[in-house]
């Protein structure tokens, strides 16, 4: 069909600027919130850092956003209404390296075009400050003088009105001012510096007031995330390699079933991305239960060069120019802070306060540790204490039992259980002024749990839980000293797959090597497996071919082998690590204790469970209302 035989309406025509804006609408503006986060990203990039948000009705009445920025000349008023029309980016290198959140020139025209808009603006050169108002049918503007601070302000008012279609797609009131209440946090998070008031219906929700230093920035995120999320969270500061990584990072104790307290940002830029995404689930997955979250407020810097931010409408997300050093930065980061936490340093949140006991206070020995009078120690049927050789520790936890002997109780190990036993600050001097972390042993409860004192009160441990996240990270330690240990297959296993996939396999064969795969190309779309890892001789080798294949592939490096590895060094290890009614002696408690204080994530067993908890001595006394 030729083109003179369509009919005229078929015929290519230019659209409209109205018709264009309103499908740039389409894209930008999906709903109030996304109308707020876009003169949000406006306000901080004039510089402002007091910035007032006002709604009605869920934002769809009116928004107002109030900032005390640089404001906007007069004779460009007209243009910040237009297409395609911004201060922020004039050349394709600008484009390249963004610094700004905004660059497109195109928010306050789709809004305009979907909305009734005002703008009043003044700049401190300026002694009165100027108005242009927008209507969505004819895109008509008009300037006229107002009286104004310093600063730019924002009216929209009837969000949809000339595009009833839309308006019909947006949710209840409280579910969209639901929407813009979580985009204010996630702003508020990005900038300290920036004071922030949303209120909503001509009631104030929120007040972010300006946080310069560390405690203050840590009330902002205790104002956000809530307070228990900041007293379980690990602070996180790394550089390397023109990269920097800040923020906290919850400790893995603290999760959720839902991915709702995640904040991420590149560059002041809040994101959602893929391999950020799978960097963080990786350096969570030794010590996290499976389907639960972690929660983290993390900020990554690096030249903006180095980044993409051009690649979706509303810039929620990024492409970064080396996905993979980045990711293994993210990981290498996150793995060596959750690593390094010990309990020393959350065992000391509650310090004891002077007098807290009530009356007088017992006193206190060289090891800081208050004294009390001796008691007999629990025993379940009055059975013995067994004999330390029967309790599978390991090896390097047998060797220190000789230097904890100054932890022993005066009686003998084989003194029935309904005997006394104090305890004794370490003679050798490794312990502090108020000594270890975890404290000294008092009992067992029930053949289940230690129970330890230390400077602010009573220590609870699950031994089980403790132990068997000792064993496995000794475990890991030695199969990592060994490296992978390869076993080649009596018949090579043959393998259909896609051809990238193969592509992939044929390129990466001396990583796959590296992981204990030797995969051999045999046709466009056929591989062969000729050895696999040892330890993973019963696992289901196709499978696993192709989901390393597919992280090489997404992420250009893979993790899989390590974590079908360390699955099963976890299950040896839970099998492998003493079981509840194993009465321990005082010495044994002990060294379980100070290995505890030493290994990495012991404060969560193989499976994400706490292997301890710390009651204060405060708490003891409002629980036995002494003082009152």
């Amino acid at each position: 069909m030729s083109i003179a035989s369509v009919p005229s309406a078929s015929r290519i025509h230019t659209l409209s600027q109205r018709l264009c804006n309103q499908i740039a609408a389409g894209e930008v503006v999906e709903r109030p919130a996304s109308v707020v986060k876009e003169l949000l990203e406006n306000s901080l990039d004039a510089g402002a850092d007091r910035i007032d948000i006002d709604l009605e009705q869920g934002g769809v009445k009116l928004v107002r956003i109030r900032d005390n920025g640089g404001g906007i000349e007069k004779d460009d008023l007209p243009l910040a209404l237009s297409r395609h029309a911004t201060s922020k980016i004039s050349t394709l290198d600008d484009l390249e390296a963004i610094a700004s959140l905004g660059f497109r020139g195109e928010a306050l025209a789709s809004i305009s075009s979907v909305s009734r808009l005002s703008l009043i603006s003044r700049t401190v050169a300026s002694e009165a400050g100027w108005q242009v108002e927008a209507e969505g049918r004819d895109m008509a503007t008009s300037v006229t003088p107002a009286a104004a601070p310093v600063g730019t302000c924002v009216e929209v008012r009837d969000l949809f009105f000339n595009t009833p279609a839309r308006r019909k797609f947006l949710r209840t009131e409280q579910t969209e001012f639901q929407r813009i209440e979580d985009m204010v946090k996630r702003v508020a998070l990005s900038r300290f510096s920036v004071g922030f008031t949303l209120q909503h219906n001509q009631r104030v929700v929120h007040r972010f007031e300006k946080a310069r230093s560390p405690t203050e920035q840590q009330r902002r995120v205790a104002q956000v995330c809530g307070p228990a999320f900041i007293e379980s969270a690990v602070r996180v500061d790394f550089d390397h390699n023109g990269m920097k990584l800040y923020g906290w990072v919850s400790l893995p104790t603290f999760s959720r079933s839902q991915q709702d307290l995640q904040y991420f940002y590149v560059n002041g830029r809040v994101i959602r991305d893929k391999l950020v995404a799978h960097a963080i689930k990786q350096a969570y997955r030794d010590v996290l239960h499976e389907g639960r979250h972690p929660a983290f407020v993390l900020y990554l810097e690096l030249d903006p060069a180095l980044v993409d931010v051009n690649v979706h409408p509303t810039k929620h997300e990024v492409r970064f120019r080396d996905g993979r050093l980045v990711h293994d930065f993210l990981f290498s980061a996150l793995h060596r802070s959750l690593a390094d936490v010990r309990p020393g340093d959350h065992a000391s949140s509650s310090a004891v306060a002077a007098g807290g006991f009530g009356g007088t206070s017992p006193p206190v020995n060289d090891s800081g540790i208050r004294e009390q009078s001796r008691m007999p120690l629990f025993s379940a049927g009055g059975m013995s204490y067994a004999d330390s050789g029967n309790f599978p520790l390991s090896g390097q936890v047998r060797n220190q039992l000789a230097g904890y002997a100054a932890f022993r109780s005066d009686p003998p190990d084989n003194t029935p259980a309904t005997s006394t036993a104090r305890i004794h600050p370490d003679e050798a001097g490794a312990a502090s002024e108020v000594g270890p972390p975890l404290g000294y042993a008092l009992a067992q409860l029930h053949g289940i749990y230690v129970l330890a004192q230390n400077a602010n009160g009573l220590v609870i441990i699950d031994m089980h839980a403790a132990h068997e996240r000792l064993t496995y990270e000794h475990m890991k330690s030695a199969a990592d000293e060994d490296g992978i240990k390869a076993q080649p297959l009596l018949v090579p296993l043959a393998v259909a797959v896609s051809e990238a996939e193969a592509d992939c396999a044929e390129t990466q064969a001396e990583a796959l090597m590296q992981l204990g795969l030797g995969v051999e190309r045999l046709g466009p779309e056929t591989l062969s497996v000729r050895q696999i890892p040892a330890i993973l001789r019963n696992a289901n080798v196709e499978q696993l071919l192709r989901d390393v294949l597919s992280d090489l592939r997404e992420h250009g490096s893979s993790d899989r082998i390590r974590a079908a590895r360390d699955e099963i060094l976890a299950t040896m290890a839970c099998h492998g690590s003493v079981r509840a009614n194993r009465q321990l002696s005082v010495p044994e408690m002990n060294a379980l204790l100070r290995d505890m204080e030493r290994t990495e994530r012991s404060g969560q067993c193989n499976h994400g469970r706490p292997t301890w908890h710390q009651v204060s001595v405060a708490e003891l006394d409002r629980l036995f209302k002494r003082g009152q």
